[in-house]
């Protein structure tokens, strides 16, 4: 009798969690997710990565915006867009993954910033293969070895656990009890860095300036 090699357990489903809140104060209160770079707004790159790495459903915790659902549609993603808002408004990051974590049924979720130019689906592959069984989730590191918190990939029930217990308002404070894998990632040539945040005007005209170049 011939023996079957059982199959391979699938890929655990992924969802992920865009926080798009923020008050922009370092850019002048602009609106920083609908900021565009290299043709797309910030946001837009964002659900881009998650839906390329294989998000069914991604949770934006910000302002609605018109558009993005129909757009992740016309590029033959099944991928459901909703948008929420953490309450009250404006109260931090703990406060919107809390809120987006809420709306999230998959054992995995990406946990993603909205103004992270260069961050693709192949970053985010590469966190959710960093991830072993038995970890909590893998973050990015940047060039100086700092830990990207909105820039990973989680087991869910560890997300919600840890939340449970929390009152903090810190992202660090909250994950990096949970000893997540931290993946550094070569650059190659030309390549432009995933974890460049465009966090002021300085850094949106480096974003530009590695669009013009390329």
């Amino acid at each position: 009798m011939r023996v079957v090699p059982p199959e391979p357990d699938p890929a655990p489903p992924l969802a992920a969690i865009v926080l798009a809140g923020g008050r922009a104060s370092r850019l002048g209160g602009a609106d920083k997710p609908g900021l565009v770079v290299g043709g797309r707004t910030l946001l837009a790159t964002a659900v881009g990565a998650a839906t390329g790495a294989g998000a069914g459903h991604v949770v934006v915790v910000g302002p609605a915006r018109t558009g993005l659902a129909a757009g992740a549609r016309a590029t033959g993603s099944s991928c459901r867009v909703v948008f929420v808002r953490e309450h009250p408004p404006g109260t931090g990051p703990v406060a919107a993954l809390r809120r987006g974590l809420a709306g999230i049924g998959a054992p995995v979720v990406a946990v993603l910033a909205a103004d992270m130019p260069f961050l693709r689906s192949r970053h985010l592959v590469a966190l959710l293969q960093a991830m072993k069984p038995a970890q909590r989730g893998a973050i990015l590191l940047d060039d100086t070895g700092a830990a990207q918190w909105l820039a990973g990939c989680w087991q869910a029930s560890a997300l919600r656990g840890q939340l449970a217990g929390y009152a903090g308002d810190s992202l660090r404070g909250l994950l990096d009890p949970l000893r997540p894998t931290r993946l550094s990632y070569p650059l190659a040539a030309g390549e432009p860095p995933p974890w460049l945040d465009c966090d002021t005007a300085s850094d949106l005209s480096r974003a530009r300036e590695w669009v013009s170049r390329q």
